[in-house]
């Protein structure tokens, strides 16, 4: 049974070893678990996906594996209809009356009989002992009671009885494609990292620890080193208001995540386009400018430049002295952005859209020009490609 499970992961690319495999079965043999296929999904779950990347995909091959559809041919065959089961009343009994409910025989007597049943069934069934419905004691259903059925359209266990549970699949979708959380931003702006050893000793180095001790006839001596820090220097640069309005808990999760991963880094705002002025306290913008010229002149090339927009605006606010919707800017966003990419050997942009709607607006594509195509969106795919060049 687990080694299908194990040859259907590896088959659809997620990456599993035979050594994860037996890992997973050692574990079982030592019941580390008790025996419940939410406890099986996250102890196969944590031994057998390395990349957040492939946990979507796990949960897919999960839920179809482990809730009966590879003994079932034909997928339409399981469509049932969502009013069906949707809960109006719910029957309660007492014990004795729970005792008195057969079960059916095994995991195959009932598949069978579910096959047969959807077969037959035209309507929706409440309370009774028969048909796929709600609240009564049919193996088939949901907020009913059956000490051998399938559940099917309830959102959680109450009686932990079912040998299935056929439900839409409720795990969090974490694929490569779907927009950042701080969860998985942290995940990818790791992969940002320059580890060098400085400061206190305070990791101990086994290897120098065994030699050490060696050489001291077996009297232990402990070999301190400090421990690895990122050193990657990051400038970030946020645009705020208008059209991000709609992404403002996208990027302040960006920015947590940045600040939690990053040791030495700056951040800044500006709207729309970089212009001469730039500020840190979007209360006091208005007061609080600081210079561009000065950061450019601040910060040298060791820094890896990360802006943030939508790059959805008028045109002339890229192309025009004075196009800017905010101020008249003496140069254009295009001088000030070229600037940047002068300056610095590494400057990516991350864009909030979707990459397939880019097209549809000219000021994204004049950006994207601007930037010497090193935009990016932000997916977990994206942020990564950015990563790759931000380190080339």
């Amino acid at each position: 049974m687990f080694l299908d499970f194990f040859l259907i992961l590896k088959n659809q690319g997620v990456p599993v070893t035979l050594k994860e495999h037996l890992g997973l079965l050692e574990a079982l043999r030592k019941n580390v678990i008790d025996q419940k296929v939410d406890d099986f999904y996250h102890l196969s779950k944590s031994i057998l996906v390395k990349n957040e990347k492939h946990l979507d995909k796990f949960d897919q091959i999960f839920g179809e594996y482990f809730k009966g559809i590879e003994s079932i041919t034909n997928e339409e065959f399981f469509k049932i209809p969502e009013e069906w089961m949707n809960k109006n009343s719910e029957k309660l009994l007492s014990p004795e009356q729970m005792d008195q409910i057969k079960a059916m025989g095994g995991l195959d007597k009932v598949l069978d009989r579910l096959k047969e049943l959807l077969e037959e069934q035209k309507e929706r069934h409440e309370g009774g002992s028969k048909w796929i419905g709600t609240g009564g004691t049919s193996p088939f259903g949901a907020y009913g009671y059956n000490p051998e059925g399938i559940r099917i359209g309830q959102n959680e266990s109450r009686y932990r009885k079912a040998i299935k549970v056929w439900d839409k699949r409720a795990f969090k979708n974490l694929d490569e494609n779907v927009d950042l959380e701080t969860r998985n931003l942290k995940m990818a702006l790791r992969k940002l990292r320059t580890l060098t050893r400085e400061g206190k000793l305070e990791e101990l180095d086994i290897k120098k620890t065994v030699k050490s001790t060696s050489n001291n006839a077996g009297m232990l001596h402990l070999e301190m080193v400090p421990s690895k820090k990122n050193n990657i220097k990051v400038l970030l640069f946020f645009d705020i208001g208008g059209s991000m309005d709609d992404h403002i808990k996208l990027c302040s999760e960006l920015f947590s995540a940045a600040k939690y991963e990053f040791k030495h880094m700056e951040h800044y705002y500006f709207h729309n386009c970089i212009y001469e002025n730039l500020w840190q306290n979007n209360i006091r913008r208005h007061n609080e400018h600081i210079s561009t010229y000065d950061i450019l002149h601040k910060f040298n090339k060791e820094y890896k430049v990360i802006i943030v927009g939508d790059a959805s605006m008028s045109p002339y606010e890229i192309a025009s002295q004075y196009g800017s919707v905010e101020h008249y800017n003496e140069e254009s966003g295009e001088t000030w952005m070229r600037r940047f990419t002068e300056q610095f050997d590494n400057v990516v942009w991350l864009n909030p859209i979707q990459e397939k709607e880019w097209k549809y607006t000219r000021s994204i594509g004049m950006m994207k020009v601007i930037m010497k195509d090193q935009m990016y969106p932000l997916t977990l795919q994206g942020i990564g490609k950015a990563i790759q060049s931000l380190l080339n």
